[in-house]
């Protein structure tokens, strides 16, 4: 397993910018390369509503890119302190992978954007956490170590990297916000270098 996925839901591109910060992060470690996914936008009756293929950006998540990753860091901008729609959409679909445990044992971290500063981030990156930890994935976040989290006025949470987009969902992200992305990331590919060597 050299890859680690960075799979996001993103609507106005914050998101899908912390994604990449987070993906520079596990490929600075050195040990894999960050393997970046989106997922595709549901209708109001949530049954997938684009094309297969997207018409920009990264491809599609499939069940096997979960499968066969190394970690997981999965991002979703924040819908009333919850993950959107088409990102728990996508998870609902992993029941084959929880049965046959292929997620469990596997370090997974999680991340966020919102358009209020206190729009729900925290929950949004809980809830985000338990479908999983019902894979048996190991969760972690941002330690105080990264002296970022004590200083940030936008985003940065100990439970993940986190955005505040503002109500004009500026996608800009400051360079704390930056920074705890990368250094999420790098953590992410450290630890999944040591279960790995376990």
């Amino acid at each position: 397993m050299t890859k680690i996925l960075v799979l996001y839901y993103s609507r106005h591109s914050a998101t899908a910018l912390m994604a990449q910060q987070i993906a520079r992060g596990i490929e600075e470690s050195g040990a894999y390369e960050a393997c970046i996914r989106t997922v595709p936008e549901v209708s109001t009756g949530l049954e997938q509503s684009k094309n297969p293929v997207p018409d920009s950006g990264p491809p599609y998540v499939t069940l096997d890119d979960l499968q066969e990753c190394a970690g997981l860091a999965l991002g979703s901008p924040t819908r009333f302190g919850n993950m959107a729609a088409a990102l728990k959409y996508f998870l609902d679909s992993t029941s084959g992978l929880w049965l046959s445990g292929k997620l469990s044992g596997k370090p997974a971290t999680v991340f966020t954007s919102t358009s209020s500063l206190h729009g729900g981030q925290e929950s949004t990156l809980l809830s985000m956490m338990l479908p999983l930890l019902h894979h048996g994935m190991l969760i972690m976040g941002l330690p105080y170590t990264e002296a970022d989290l004590a200083t940030t006025h936008s985003g940065g949470t100990p439970y993940g990297a986190s955005h505040f987009a503002g109500i004009d969902n500026n996608p800009e992200l400051s360079d704390e916000e930056k920074r705890l992305c990368k250094a999420q990331g790098k953590r992410l590919a450290k630890f999944a270098k040591q279960l790995e060597s376990d």
